[in-house]
């Protein structure tokens, strides 16, 4: 009898030992949270040689990922009130970077659309981004990018978790 106890308790601290070895997810949400905001915050920098403000910058990718949107769909995207929406796209419109067009199936829509400028804004914004952060990617040990290969798999498997709630 006196081995069983010794063999339970055993088990007992060998999973209280494993259990205390397991991250915790909710300070992992934390900390992957405050990475991928000062992440976006460094890259950002590179959208200034864009021209646009962060509020257009961030209207025209949806319109070129998303569009072509109901004036009312590109706020909800955005979180703004329509006439909010209505002045960032009179803004890109007088850019040359969308045009509203009218839906051929609903000509009481008008749709905004993305010009051919706009998506060349959008792609070297990109460009510039995946340059700056590729510049520091490389200083990576081959370990260390196969761990970061591993990571950036398992965050797109959580955006999609995510996407599906």
């Amino acid at each position: 009898m006196p081995q069983k106890s010794a063999l339970r308790g055993e088990k007992v601290a060998r999973h209280a030992s494993e259990v205390a070895d397991q991250p915790d997810p909710a300070l992992l949400a934390d900390q992957l949270h405050s990475a991928a905001i000062h992440l976006l915050r460094t890259l950002r920098k590179e959208d200034d040689a864009s021209g646009l403000s962060a509020p257009r910058l961030s209207a025209l990718s949806v319109v070129v990922f998303g569009g072509p949107l109901t004036l009312g769909q590109l706020a909800q995207a955005e979180q703004v009130r329509p006439p909010t929406m209505t002045r960032i796209v009179t803004g890109l419109e007088e850019e040359g970077l969308v045009r509203r067009v009218g839906d051929p199936r609903d000509h009481r829509l008008t749709r905004i659309q993305t010009t051919a400028k706009g998506q060349r804004i959008l792609a070297a914004g990109r460009a510039r981004r995946v340059k700056l952060l590729a510049e520091s990617v490389r200083t990576l040990s081959k370990s260390k990018l196969a761990e970061l290969s591993g990571g950036i798999h398992l965050l797109q498997e959580i955006v999609a978790a995510m996407r599906r709630q």
